[in-house]
C-alpha cells in the first residue's frame, strides 16, 4: 500500500500578477472563442459577397472611409494605455496603473464616438439588404465587445483611484489588456474587409 503524497503549496504566492496567472490564460481563452465568433461572421461575409454580382446591392453606398479610419487610428492608440496600466499592475504602481487606464479609456472611448458618427452617416440598417445585415453584425459584435471592456476598465479604475485595490485588482488590470488587445487585433481585419473590401472588388 503507497502512502499518501502531499506537495507543500505554502511557499506559492496567492495570486501571480503576470502571463504565468490562470486569469491571464482564461481570459485569452475567452478571446480565443470571441475570435471564432469574428471568424465564422467574416466567412459569412465572403460568402454572402460571392452570391451577388454587385457588392453593396443597388442603391446601398458604400461605407465611408473618414470616420472609421479615424476610429481605428484612436483604437490602436488606446492599446499603448492598456500596457502602461498591465506593466503597472506587475509593478503595483498606483500611478502608473492610473494613468495608462486613462491613456486607455480617453481613446477608447473618442473610437466609440466616432463610431457612432459613422454609423449615423449610413444609407443602410441591418435589415436593408443581406450586405446591411453582415455588416451591422459585425460592428455590432465588436461594438459590444468594446463597450463592455470600456466599463470594465472604467470600474478598474474607479477602484484603484479610489485607493482600495489589492492583489485580485491588480491581477484584474493586467489581464483586461489581454481583452482590449483582442479588441484592436480583431477590428484591424474587419476593417479592411467591410470598408476597403467593396472598394477593391465589385463596389457599386
Amino acid at each position: 500500500m503507497n502512502a499518501d503524497r502531499t506537495l507543500d503549496l505554502s511557499h506559492l504566492p496567492p495570486y501571480e500578477i503576470s502571463n504565468k496567472a490562470p486569469l491571464w490564460w482564461g481570459q485569452l481563452l475567452m478571446a480565443a472563442i470571441e475570435a471564432s465568433m469574428f471568424f465564422i461572421l467574416l466567412v459569412m461575409y465572403f460568402y454572402l459577397r460571392l452570391s451577388v454580382d454587385v457588392w453593396p446591392p443597388p442603391g446601398t453606398q458604400l461605407p465611408h472611409l473618414t470616420w472609421p479610419t479615424l476610429a481605428l487610428v484612436m483604437l490602436i492608440v488606446s492599446g499603448a494605455g492598456s500596457y502602461i496600466a498591465s506593466e503597472g499592475a506587475k509593478k503595483d504602481s498606483r500611478s502608473t496603473m492610473l494613468g495608462g487606464m486613462f491613456l486607455n479609456l480617453a481613446p477608447a472611448t473618442a473610437f466609440m464616438v466616432l463610431r457612432f458618427v459613422e454609423l449615423n452617416t449610413l444609407n443602410f440598417k441591418w435589415n436593408t439588404d443581406v450586405h446591411g445585415t453582415i455588416f451591422w453584425s459585425i460592428v455590432y459584435l465588436h461594438s459590444l465587445d468594446a463597450v463592455a471592456d470600456i466599463l470594465f476598465t472604467l470600474v478598474l479604475f474607479i477602484i484603484v483611484a479610489s485607493g482600495k485595490y489589492g492583489e485580485k485588482q491588480r491581477l484584474g488590470v493586467h489581464v483586461d489588456s489581454v481583452l482590449w488587445y483582442f479588441i484592436i487585433l480583431i477590428w484591424i481585419p474587419a476593417y479592411v474587409v467591410i470598408y476597403w473590401g467593396p472598394r477593391l472588388v465589385g463596389g457599386s
